[in-house]
C-alpha cells in the first residue's frame, strides 16, 4: 500500500463505498486483490479491510466487525445476495479463462446483449461480482 493509494480513501459525506459482508478477511483480501486487480488500501483490523479498483472502495467486513453484528431482531447479517458490483473488463474471456483456472465459481454463462457481454461470479464467500466487456467500437 502506498502512501499516494491510502490517501485516496477518505470518510467525509461526499464518498460511497460498498461493504461485503465475509466470513474469512485474509481469503477475501487475497481473492479481491490477486483475482480481480484491487489494491488492499487499509487493514485498520483483523475483522476488517478495505479494497480499491478505481474510485471503488469495497469494506470486507468479517463476522466479528461492527457493521456485520446481527440485527436488533436477530437477524444475522450474510454474505450473497443479488445486489452486486459491477468490474469492467477489456477482455471477458480471458478474464473468465483466469478465474476458471483458480477454481472461481460462476453463477451462470456469459449473457450477451446491445451493452456488451457479462457474467456473475462469486467471491469465495458467496457474495456476486458482474464482470462486463462493454460492445467494440
Amino acid at each position: 500500500m502506498t502512501d499516494s493509494r491510502k490517501a485516496t480513501f477518505s470518510v467525509d459525506t461526499k464518498s460511497a463505498v460498498v461493504r461485503y459482508q465475509v466470513r474469512d478477511v485474509d481469503r477475501a483480501v487475497e481473492f479481491y486483490t490477486e483475482r480481480l486487480g484491487f489494491d488492499l488500501v487499509h487493514r485498520p483490523a483483523p475483522v476488517l479491510a478495505i479494497v480499491a479498483r478505481g474510485q471503488l472502495h469495497l469494506l470486507l467486513s468479517g463476522p466479528a466487525a461492527s457493521g456485520g453484528r446481527a440485527m436488533p431482531d436477530g437477524r444475522q447479517q450474510e454474505p450473497g445476495g443479488w445486489n452486486r458490483i459491477v468490474l469492467y473488463v477489456d477482455n471477458l474471456e480471458a478474464t473468465i479463462a483466469g478465474l476458471k483456472s483458480a477454481s472461481a465459481r460462476f453463477r451462470n454463462d456469459v449473457e450477451v446483449g446491445p451493452g456488451g457481454k457479462q457474467v456473475q461470479i462469486e467471491d469465495p464467500d458467496g457474495n456476486p461480482i458482474e464482470l462486463h466487456e462493454a460492445p467494440k467500437g
